[in-house]
């Protein structure tokens, strides 16, 4: 799991997530993470400026109502990570039954890395999801508050300029074959343990 080196008086966007040994044999992973963080402190820099306003974040953990009823953009560099993340980095029951939803994935506006109204891939999640946040009262069922109440919505801390990559839209991913490779990673780390 990631190190997140993070204590409970520190702001969102103070630590850099890390992945020590995984950022040496990735070269990439060091740029995602790097990004990553400077969007996150920009972002607890904005929450910040609207608390002084008296507005608080809606959004809390459990609250996934952006997950089921938004398009999510992503860059592909974050395709890689989620893809990386996941092959390399979940496990246990929360595994099994992650490959089972790419598996069953129709490409729908549900996000297929929701598990249990909670992200399972929240260290990786995509810039859209990090800029995402909503202030005063919880998106009601079905709600996209980019809509319904704009005022409400912290406009994006980040500002795409145009030599950026082109964007996918998250639900349009084979995530299927991510199950796959899930599967391969499985059996391979199986094959290399030590035979008694």
């Amino acid at each position: 799991m990631p190190d997140t080196s993070k204590n409970r008086n520190e702001r969102p966007g103070d630590k850099r997530i890390s992945f020590p040994s995984d950022e040496k044999n990735h070269p990439w992973l060091l740029k995602l993470l790097d990004t990553y963080y400077s969007i996150d402190a920009d972002v607890a820099a904005a929450i910040e400026s609207w608390k002084k306003q008296n507005k608080h974040v809606a959004c809390s953990e459990g609250c996934s109502n952006c997950c089921k009823t938004q398009d999510i953009p992503l860059y592909p560099l974050e395709l890689v990570g989620i893809s990386w993340y996941v092959t390399e980095k979940i496990s246990g029951a929360e595994r099994e039954t992650l490959k089972s939803q790419l598996e069953k994935h129709k490409g729908d506006n549900l996000c297929p890395f929701l598990f249990k109204d909670i992200c399972s891939v929240y260290p990786m999640r995509p810039i859209a999801c990090r800029q995402f946040n909503v202030f005063g009262k919880s998106c009601e069922e079905g709600e996209d508050a980019y809509y319904t109440r704009r005022e409400d919505v912290m406009p994006a801390v980040f500002v795409e300029n145009s030599s950026a990559p082109e964007i996918v839209r998250l639900q349009d991913c084979h995530w299927s074959s991510l199950s796959k490779k899930m599967a391969d990673f499985d059996k391979k780390k199986l094959d290399q343990r030590p035979k008694h």
